[in-house]
């Protein structure tokens, strides 16, 4: 078992990855220009992010959101479903929280739950998962037709480094309220959300909703390179490209090669 950081510091204290805090810094200027624009276009954005149990995607948002204005943007990190949640169309749950006009918004996991951890846990029916597949598609485009911008990010690691980051999680008291019954059986399913997560990916991946995969064994590198990804596809005013770097071997559109090649993790 790795031995544990100081449980009381935050990672980005700790600068051992290339001038990490200095480059962080540069994209976090980046994201409030792109604040402005989006704002001053009256823009609409929603940034996806997927993942295993421990991924990071938390990490990521945190450091996306840090100095960004309260009001125009929000992080949806939604629990388990309601009784009255359970009784409604899948896909109006999530539509109270879609972005207005100026708004850029975050969902720490999404609907995309149900062809996840609803499907390998038991919590949907096999009924449900197919109309799932039959209606996200559609459904995504009517996002896009009114004029939505929408960005799936898929954080992937490695199940020996998620083992770790779940150890971690278990062992720090200031990270007590991430555990729960299904990170204890995470690894343990590691194969049945392989399998769900690869089935995902080829049915819901397309030209005009496409998946990015994020190799988020790095969680550092990771971070960084899904925001300057991020910003280099979006246009907003007074861009420095320069500061945009996102490595292709950490950060590229989904294949279904790359599942057969281990580029996946498998």
């Amino acid at each position: 078992m790795r031995m544990a950081k100081d449980k009381h510091k935050d990672d980005d204290e700790e600068d051992s990855n290339g001038g990490y805090k200095k480059r962080l810094r540069s994209l976090q200027v980046e994201l409030v220009k792109l604040q402005r624009h989006i704002i001053a276009h009256k823009k609409k954005v929603l940034v996806i992010l997927e993942g295993r149990d421990a991924a990071g995607k938390d990490g990521t948002i945190k450091r996306i959101t840090q100095h960004l204005s309260p009001r125009e943007t929000r992080v949806v990190a939604l629990g388990k479903p309601s009784d009255r949640d359970t009784t409604t169309w899948y896909f109006q749950r999530w539509a109270p929280y879609l972005p207005a006009a100026e708004e850029f918004v975050l969902f720490n996991r999404s609907w995309y739950n149900r062809a996840g951890v609803e499907r390998v846990m038991g919590f949907c029916t096999t009924e449900e998962l197919h109309e799932f597949f039959e209606i996200v598609e559609p459904f995504e485009q009517m996002l896009l037709h009114s004029n939505l911008t929408l960005f799936k990010y898929y954080l992937d690691i490695s199940r020996k480094e998620q083992a770790a980051r779940l150890e971690d999680r278990r062992e720090d008291p200031l990270k007590q309220w991430k555990v729960s019954p299904i990170d204890n059986v995470a690894n343990k399913l590691w194969k049945e959300y392989s399998e769900a997560r690869n089935e995902m990916f080829s049915r819901t991946h397309s030209p005009i909703s496409p998946w990015t995969i994020v190799r988020a064994d790095d969680k550092k590198e990771a971070r960084l390179g899904l925001i300057a990804d991020l910003l280099m596809r979006i246009e907003y005013d007074g861009k420095d490209t320069a500061a945009l770097q996102p490595n292709p071997d950490l950060v590229f559109t989904y294949d279904p090669s790359y599942v057969e090649s281990g580029l996946i993790a498998p």
